[in-house]
């Protein structure tokens, strides 16, 4: 019999977040994008507002993956919603239904928040993850091109904003 426990991630467990994070990078072939320092996932996970939140997943006592996600809200609807931001289990723990409880959990942590609604993004090349959402009965969102602010173009946009 196998032990799968899942769990809130605290404070402690920055350090561990940070691993997953960079072990998520590698698998993604983006190793160079991550900058998150344990002190930046301090403040932006467990300060004063925190900007999202973490699921950790325990196999058999093991740390064997992690989801981060955030609140949304669809105006059409006024219903809450969650954004799965990420999702990672260790490779040698995959197929063992931990990706699959750690979605099932956001899920129902929206349900409990009023939403009905949860969405992510995957990379396009993820064939394996791709199919695996649809096997979940989750469509791709037709007409929608997503975007993205960064960098210069961020700063020249907040930086009008202000005033500065």
């Amino acid at each position: 019999m196998h032990d799968l426990q899942i769990r809130p991630a605290d404070e402690s467990d920055v350090p561990l977040i940070l691993d997953f994070i960079r072990r998520l990078a590698e698998y993604e072939r983006r190793p160079q994008d991550v900058t998150a320092t344990e002190d930046q996932l301090r403040e932006t996970l467990f300060g004063a507002r925190p900007a999202a939140e973490v699921l950790l997943a325990y196999w058999n006592g093991e740390s064997a993956g992690f989801a981060v996600y955030f609140g949304t809200y669809a105006t059409f609807a006024a219903q809450a919603g969650i954004y799965l931001e990420d999702v990672y289990v260790h490779p040698h723990l995959r197929g063992k239904g931990i990706g699959s409880a750690l979605m099932r959990r956001v899920a129902e942590i929206a349900v409990e928040r009023g939403g009905r609604r949860m969405d992510w993004s995957v990379l396009d090349w993820n064939e394996p993850a791709i199919q695996y959402y649809r096997n979940l009965g989750a469509e791709p969102v037709s007409g929608v091109v997503k975007f993205r602010l960064r960098g210069a173009a961020f700063d020249r946009l907040a930086l009008k904003a202000t005033g500065a």
